[in-house]
């Protein structure tokens, strides 16, 4: 494969002992401790006591001294407020389906703390993803759908699933110390639920430091809307780890993903990052926004301890995929062990319009068999002609995951920031 970047050398200067590298997640101190779990299948959780079901259809509170089972589909409605104590534990209940539904014009309030964190997981003693449906926040953001109006169906009520509007500052509340754990049910003959949709959400609404992990669907979905997203965490879903579609305004910013060759689907439409315009271009305004996607410092991993096994067996594909029409611009992330870093839809012409509206600069791509080609085609010589620009500063490297990172291996509390001091980016042929 001809020559991607020219040969860099980065090195770097540790000033302390919490000097950290630029690229992919930051943060002085590994933010993960304390509120995160990697282990969620061995955590002992408490018995329920209280049940939620129905319509909430008033401003209502739960407490922590609570712990509630999410019996079938639970819907916010008129405008209210659902509020959760920090602290609180709610369990999908596996056999209705448990599934809460913020509609469009009411809140969460799911406002956590790193210390005591907000908890969602499955009620099977034998936990596995997809046990529940999960989380759906509906807003009145605008979408690029005819009409401005999209609706969340699967076997949902269609009258309380809308989404979409004019306002794109509108609040749909807080999620922030969130975990989700084992969601994505599927519903036969229709589709599989996110661990969190987020659909038609406006700028005013706080979402931060949120974890989905073991999720039978895709951990995060964004369906339009212009949103902020800081310090999430994916780890090991099946299906995408970050959806964008019908014309998402996004910032995404120090934020992780996690895959496993042996858990996370390997079939294609099954990656880190999916970017797209449209799930149905017969349903599509195209006077109204494209996906546009900014993704700073983040991290995009598969865990394997032997990648390139796992590669040559064909578990593994690529991280990131950008359909036409969709725009992406990533900075200052790392993409490692993946099958190739990045693919373009091959209906996307490669020409200096539309390369300027996927951008990728001082990125790390580390052990992939490539770095951004088209669909269909790993020698994509444009391309690397254009990405390997030294003015982009994107370099690689083939180190293994133990060198690369602090310390992914830690069942406790992993610390998946670059390590310092061990990058050496060579414009070596793979």
């Amino acid at each position: 494969m001809k020559k991607i970047t020219q040969i860099i050398c980065v090195f770097l200067t540790v000033t302390s002992m919490n000097a950290q590298q630029e690229k992919g997640i930051i943060g002085y101190t590994n933010w993960l401790s304390n509120w995160s779990e990697f282990k969620p299948h061995k955590v002992e959780y408490g018995e329920p006591n209280q049940i939620l079901a129905g319509n909430i259809s008033v401003n209502t509170k739960l407490l922590k001294k609570n712990v509630y089972v999410l019996q079938g589909n639970v819907y916010v409605t008129n405008n209210a407020v659902l509020t959760i104590e920090p602290g609180t534990l709610i369990i999908g209940d596996f056999q209705t389906k448990g599934t809460l539904v913020i509609t469009k014009g009411a809140q969460l309030i799911a406002d956590g703390l790193e210390t005591d964190p907000i908890v969602f997981t499955s009620n099977r003693s034998m936990k596995k993803a997809g046990d529940w449906g999960g989380i759906v926040l509906l807003g009145e953001a605008p979408i690029n759908k005819f009409g401005n109006i999209g609706s969340y169906n699967l076997d949902l009520d269609p009258t309380l699933t809308t989404y979409g509007g004019e306002n794109a500052s509108s609040n749909s509340g807080i999620l922030r110390f969130v975990r989700i754990e084992f969601a994505g049910k599927n519903i036969k003959g229709t589709n599989t639920f996110n661990g969190l949709t987020i659909a038609g959400v406006g700028s005013q609404t706080i979402l931060e430091n949120i974890m989905v992990s073991y999720c039978g669907g895709n951990s995060f979905a964004f369906y339009g809307g212009d949103v902020n997203a800081t310090k999430f965490v994916s780890y090991k879903s099946i299906n995408d780890d970050y959806k964008f579609t019908q014309g998402a305004q996004c910032r995404l910013y120090n934020s992780l993903a996690v895959r496993s060759s042996y858990l996370s689907s390997n079939k294609d439409g099954s990656r880190c990052l999916e970017v797209k315009s449209y799930e149905n271009k017969n349903e599509t305004d195209f006077t109204k926004k494209h996906t546009f996607v900014t993704a700073d410092n983040i991290t995009l991993l598969n865990d394997s301890e032997n990648i390139t096994a796992d590669i040559q067996s064909g578990l593994v594909k690529e991280a990131v995929y950008i359909a036409e029409n969709a725009s992406l611009e990533m900075k200052r992330s790392v993409v490692s062990g993946f099958n190739p870093a990045v693919i373009i839809d091959e209906k996307t012409e490669i020409n200096d319009a539309n390369l300027k509206k996927i951008k990728f600069e001082e990125m790390f791509f580390n052990l992939c068999t490539a770095n951004i080609v088209t669909d269909g085609n790993r020698n994509e010589e444009d391309l690397e002609h254009w990405y390997g620009n030294i003015l982009f500063s994107n370099v690689h490297s083939k180190s293994d995951n133990k060198e690369t990172f602090v310390d992914i291996f830690d069942s406790k509390r992993p610390d998946f920031r670059l390590r310092l001091g061990k990058i050496t980016a060579s414009s070596s042929n793979r």
